[in-house]
């Protein structure tokens, strides 16, 4: 069975912003810009890193923390999903379901009964 690439995501699909770190670390840390902020565009996922001296390590840090999110992972699986076109199935389901399967009820003169035309 051939495997086939669905999705890719680089650094290319994200912003990045470089600042100066926080905490100790004396006047290099207060000289260089080695903290990292990545946010993808796309899903709105978002990592920081600053661990590190170097920017470039701090960079991939950032990535890698980004990619680990949950607003991240949540964005990856309805992405797949759309691609892959179980999206446009799903929600054809959920219209059919919520025009034919849905009943709307409310508060009638102290009693629970089915609101007609509310569907």
């Amino acid at each position: 069975m051939k495997r086939e690439l669905i999705l890719r995501v680089s650094s290319a699909d994200c912003d990045w912003a470089f600042t100066r770190g926080t905490g100790k670390g004396g006047q290099k840390r207060n000289k260089t810009s080695s903290a990292v902020h990545c946010t993808h565009r796309a899903g709105g996922a978002h990592g920081d890193a600053e661990d590190d001296r170097s920017q470039a390590r701090n960079r991939k840090l950032a990535f890698r923390r980004m990619a680990a999110t949950d607003t991240f992972e949540k964005w990856r699986k309805h992405e797949v999903a759309r691609r892959l076109g179980d999206l446009d199935r799903i929600e054809r389901d959920v219209d059919f379901e919520m025009t034919h399967h849905v009943r709307v009820e409310g508060v009638v003169d102290g009693r629970w009964t089915e609101l007609a035309g509310e569907a």
